[in-house]
């Protein structure tokens, strides 16, 4: 993905102070890791981060698809979001912490697969299950790159409106490959839930 320092962006689909007025939010929330999910009840805040985000993206992605933006352009305005998000956070508590890196790795995912989308950078045809089981093996190979390419050629085909195998998915072991998976699946439901992004009227309050 393109650096946006020479690029003159003057729509923001997603700004610094979005993601810190998040970032206050989970301070203050003092979250802690639970094995018990019920028991987590600020990790809610970690989903309406996620989601918030890939809205914001899909709008950007609507724009292309609409003919308003090239891939060029989009990818730019994709590029300043990631820059954003992907910023490590300070003073928070080191389980808030782990979480947002958790929140980060899905974050590249969906940032690679929106790449391999505008520049049509995968197999239309290709099988996601069998995509998922070559991603697994090569977490297991330590080829994380590999793995990555491989997630995000499976972002690009649900960008393309391909369904995600939900058997799948609850079938896969917990892992860095998991982690970039949850943000394939985040792109879906949003995807699949309110389709009002892709009528946007540039109105973007904090």
């Amino acid at each position: 993905m393109p650096t946006t320092q020479n690029k003159q962006i003057t729509h923001e689909f997603y700004t610094q102070e979005r993601w810190t007025n998040w970032l206050k939010q989970v301070e203050e929330s003092d979250f802690k890791l639970s094995e018990d999910e019920e028991e987590s009840k600020d990790g809610a805040i970690f989903v309406n981060m996620q989601d918030d985000v890939i809205l914001a993206c899909l709008k950007v992605i609507a724009k292309h698809q609409n003919g308003e933006y090239d891939a060029e352009e989009t990818d730019d305005i994709l590029a300043s979001i990631q820059d954003i998000v992907l910023e490590k956070p300070e003073n928070i508590s080191e389980d808030a912490e782990i979480m947002i890196e958790s929140l980060q790795n899905s974050f590249v995912a969906a940032f690679a697969s929106f790449e391999k989308y505008l520049y049509e950078d995968f197999d239309a045809d290709a099988n996601i299950e069998d995509l998922i089981d070559e991603a697994v093996k090569a977490e297991e190979a330590e080829d994380i790159d590999g793995a990555l390419d491989l997630i995000a050629q499976i972002g690009a085909l649900v960008l393309s409106e391909k369904e995600l195998p939900a058997e799948k998915l609850e079938e896969m072991p917990y892992g860095f490959v998991a982690e970039l998976m949850d943000g394939i699946d985040s792109i879906e439901a949003a995807m699949v839930g309110a389709d009002s992004y892709k009528e946007d009227d540039g109105d973007y309050e904090i």
